[in-house]
This record gives structure tokens, C-alpha cells and sequence, in this order.
């Protein structure tokens, strides 16, 4: 059972950020401490780095499943949490990182290539990190953005200087044995080689790779058998090598009819048409071997291509064959660009760019995309009202409200950021100033009640001890004839016909002494 992996499927979760913290401070004496919530950790991030050491995908074969570490969330005292770790994955040299519809994001090669596959999520913001001058102790925090979560293809492309080609059972496991430290699977039968050999081979002061790629049929260029598996090891070889078996007993095949099916299959393939080609005529010493190779010789070097009659069990021709790969190899590297240190680019925001584009949508609906307004609803709480108006406000200064009534959307309209969707009111989100409140809450999202405001029962309830006007010109005439009775006979001559009808009234009246206050003066 082989246990090279040249391709696998992974599925990667980048940590998500921890959540911000609301705290107050709270110590004796100190009762307007101020808002001290932390702000969460970072999410650690998923990366992939090329390991000289790793030769196969084994270890993601059986372990598909790769989550990094979540950031911890802040907490009080103005204590930030601690970031995620970053997970690191070592990958074999020339492995290429693509999406599932086989878009390419990475190729991968030289020791040490490394590329962020999938980004860890940011840490919310605690109150501490909210509070401005209008917001002093807000009652909300931001959470944590989520980690990127995708499926990835990593695919191996055997880097290797010469690639050897050829029919199963053509001879190239037993070539690359003897001209390399290489020990692959040698045996009499078909397709013995499932999977690519690498081998090193020194020449003279020359040393080069050499890759024993399994065996190509008919068809392999369109998937026939596993033609496109091993055809994808060929691709950065420098130098190509036909190995021919001139010994076959197979009927209707000989040299020529199997390289120019090989040929056939490479071309199907494309991108192989620039690569030097030599012309390896193995199994030599087998005497029917060696009369072939002396017919088809002629034919093969009308083409231009070297031709080296060899033989792996006595090791004949095979010097002469590794110095001409040595010679190729070395005029492919001399011919190559000369590697450029990694270049930083900066690309710049356009001036006119507002970070969002505005989407009508076939229902009536609008679309908002851009990073920052997606990941400002990813961080939004949506059980605080205040959380909720403070997005209101950074939308509506990054001019999503203004370009959303530009677009045409109009009071109750379906607006869709990220996964969340709202009905716009215009009225609610126009960047009206914050007004100050209890903390947690927001009056632009409050419900309106038929409950009357304090200062509205306050003014009732001054307007009930109010007396009414026609009540205090009644009272007014009563106490003007109370205050006549009071002042005696010289007031109110009434008065005196009373007295002198009452004795005891003018008693009582003769008894007061003078300057004497009466109960009810």
C-alpha cells in the first residue's frame, strides 16, 4: 500500500476574535470611575510553509481538518485578551494551493515560500477602547469578528530537473535506481510505479533532480487511468527523457509508435512543448533489444533529439546519458530569469473609492457590500439598542445612507448587509448626533408610549393645584363679605342693625380689648 498523497482537500477554520468587554470601574470614593472594558485577542491565523524535510501530503490526508486557536475575550480593569495562536503547516516543495473550482491562490516553492491561507478574525473592542466625548461610559462593546472559514485543494508538482516518461514497464524505476540513490518498487509487471520517484544524481561537478514519473497510456491527457495524476509531476521539469523498451513483446508496439503517443499525450496536456527532449533506448542488452534500437535509430534522430542506447541492468551507456541530462539542466538554469528578492507591493485606496458598492436587487432589495460595513455588523450586538445606534452613526458617516437614498431605496425598504437584513428608515439612520442616555439603550430605537413623560405629569400635576379663574373671582366676593362682617358697624351698616337686634353681639364686641387679634385674623 503506497503512502505518498499528492493531493488532498483541506478544510480550514482560522480562529475567531474574542469579544470586547463593558465594565465599569468601581472603587470607594471613586464613584465616576469610567468605563475600563478590555479589548479582545485576535484570532490566530492558518498559514502553509514549505518544508524541505516533507516530501508528501500523508499528514493532511488523514487529518483534513484544520481550526486554529480563538483570541480570548477582554475583561475588566482594562485587561486585553490574549491573541489566538497561528497555526503553521509544513508542505512539500511545489505545492500549489487552490479553491475548489480550481482557482490557483499560491504556488508554492523554495524552502521557506509562505502564504496566510486563511486569516484569523479581529477582537472586538471593549468600552474602554468606544468612549469619546459624547460617549463617555458607553454601555456596549464590540464583539468578535469570526475567523475565515474555507476548503482548499493542495496539489503536489514534483520539482525535479529531468523527468523521465515512458510506457509501463518501459525501465524507468530500474534507471533512476542505478543512476541514484533512489530505491523505488522494481518488478515485471505493469504499473508497478503508482507513485512519483525522486532521486538525485551527481554529474562531474553537475548535481541535478531526476523524477521517475509512472507509466502514461492512451488517453492519459483526458483522465484516462490516472494519466492527469502523474501528468502533473512533469510540468517543472527542465529537461523531459523518453526511456523506450526495445525489448517489448507486446504486439504492435515498437519505439517510434511509443514515443509518438507519449508525445501525443503531452501535447494534449500543454505547456511541454518547450522542453528538451533525449531519447533514452533502454534494455540494450537483450539481443533482440539492441537490433531495434539500431533500426529505429535513424528514425529517431531526424526529429533532432539525442538519442543514447542504454541499458540498466549493465549499466551501459548511462555516463553518457547523465552528463547530456547534466548539460541540458544547466543550459535550462542559465536560461532561466535570476531570482528576484520578494518585491512589497502597496496598492493604495483610490481617492474616489468609498469602500462599498450598493447592489438593487431583482426584489426590491438592496445589497450593501465592503469590507468595513460587513465587518461592522459581524461585530455588532444586536440585543443593545445602543450598540445598534452607534452602528447607525458609523454607517451613516461612511455614506451608505446617502448613496442607499441615491439608489432609490425609500422608507421600508429590505437592505442586506452580510448576513443580517433591516428595514431602512431614513429617519433612524441620518447621523443624527448621539443623545446622551442610560447606558445600553438609545432613544432614536426606542418604542414611543402612550405612558406620559415625567416632566408631562410634573406640569399636570402643577396644573391641578392651580385654581381655576371663576373659581377665585367666587371665592373672592365670599371673602370680601367675611371681611366686612370682621371690620364692624362702620364697614357695613348691616352690621349695626345686628348688633343692636343681639345684645350678646355687641357683648362680645364691647369685651375685645383694643389692639386684640381675633382667631381668625
Amino acid at each position: 500500500m503506497t503512502t505518498f498523497v499528492d493531493r488532498v482537500v483541506l478544510h480550514l477554520q482560522a480562529g475567531d476574535g474574542g469579544h470586547g468587554c463593558v465594565s465599569i470601574h468601581r472603587e470607594k470614593f471613586k464613584p465616576f470611575g469610567g468605563p475600563d472594558g478590555g479589548n479582545g485577542g485576535h484570532g490566530g491565523s492558518v498559514s502553509l510553509v514549505v518544508d524541505p524535510q516533507v516530501h508528501t501530503l500523508l499528514d493532511f490526508h488523514f487529518r483534513p481538518h484544520v481550526k486554529a486557536d480563538n483570541g480570548k475575550g477582554g475583561a475588566g480593569s482594562n485587561r486585553d485578551g490574549a491573541n489566538g495562536r497561528d497555526l503553521v503547516l509544513k508542505v512539500p516543495n511545489g505545492t500549489v494551493v487552490q479553491t475548489l473550482d480550481g482557482t490557483v491562490l499560491a504556488d508554492m516553492v523554495g524552502a521557506g515560500t509562505t502564504f496566510e491561507v486563511a486569516r484569523g478574525g479581529r477582537g472586538g473592542r471593549g468600552n474602554a477602547s468606544l468612549a469619546n466625548a459624547r460617549r463617555k461610559a458607553p454601555g456596549f462593546a464590540e464583539l468578535g469578528e469570526p475567523g475565515d472559514q474555507l476548503d482548499v485543494v493542495l496539489e503536489l508538482k514534483s520539482v525535479a530537473d529531468v523527468g523521465l516518461v515512458g510506457f509501463p514497464s518501459a525501465g524507468k524505476s530500474s534507471l533512476i535506481s542505478v543512476i541514484s540513490a533512489a530505491k523505488p518498487k522494481i518488478a515485471d509487471y505493469p504499473f508497478t510505479t503508482l507513485v512519483p520517484n525522486l532521486g538525485v544524481v551527481q554529474a562531474g561537478e553537475h548535481t541535478f533532480t531526476v523524477a521517475d514519473v509512472p507509466g502514461l497510456i492512451p488517453g492519459a491527457a483526458t483522465g484516462k487511468g490516472l494519466g492527469l495524476e502523474f501528468l502533473r509531476h512533469v510540468e517543472r521539469c527542465a529537461v523531459l527523457v523518453h526511456v523506450v523498451d526495445t525489448a517489448t513483446l507486446e504486439p504492435g508496439r515498437d519505439p517510434v509508435a511509443d514515443i509518438d503517443t507519449i508525445e501525443a499525450e503531452l501535447a494534449e496536456y500543454g505547456g511541454l512543448a518547450d522542453r528538451p527532449r533525449l531519447v533514452a533506448l533502454n534494455k540494450v542488452d537483450v539481443p533482440d533489444g539492441r537490433d531495434l534500437a539500431e533500426i529505429v535509430r535513424p528514425d529517431l534522430e531526424e526529429r533532432g533529439w539525442p538519442i543514447f542506447e542504454v541499458s540498466a541492468a549493465t549499466r551501459e551507456g548511462l555516463r553518457e546519458l547523465i552528463f547530456a541530462m547534466a548539460e541540458r539542466v544547466e543550459q535550462a538554469r542559465r536560461a532561466a530569469p535570476p531570482t528576484e528578492p520578494t518585491r512589497i507591493v502597496i496598492r493604495p485606496t483610490a481617492v474616489d473609492d468609498a469602500g462599498f458598492t450598493i447592489e438593487p436587487q431583482d426584489d426590491g432589495s438592496y445589497l450593501v457590500r465592503g469590507t468595513r460595513p460587513e465587518r461592522w455588523v459581524k461585530q455588532t450586538n444586536f440585543d443593545n439598542d445602543e450598540a445598534v445606534g452607534y452602528l447607525a452613526d458609523r454607517l451613516a458617516r461612511l455614506g451608505v445612507e446617502e448613496k442607499l437614498a441615491k439608489a432609490g431605496a425609500e422608507a421600508g425598504d429590505l437592505v442586506r448587509i452580510g448576513d443580517r437584513e433591516f428595514d431602512w428608515q431614513p429617519t433612524l439612520y441620518a447621523g443624527v448626533d448621539f443623545v446622551p442616555g442610560n447606558r445600553g439603550t438609545d432613544v432614536r430605537l426606542e418604542d414611543k408610549s402612550n405612558r406620559a413623560s415625567a416632566a408631562e405629569r410634573l406640569a399636570a400635576r402643577k396644573a391641578r393645584r392651580q385654581r381655576p379663574a371663576d373659581e377665585i373671582e367666587v371665592d373672592g366676593v365670599a371673602g370680601a363679605a367675611v371681611a366686612g362682617a370682621v371690620a364692624g358697624p362702620a364697614d357695613d351698616p348691616a352690621d349695626t342693625d345686628a348688633a343692636a337686634d343681639d345684645p350678646a353681639y355687641a357683648a362680645d364686641d364691647a369685651e375685645q380689648p383694643s389692639g386684640a387679634a381675633t382667631p381668625n385674623s
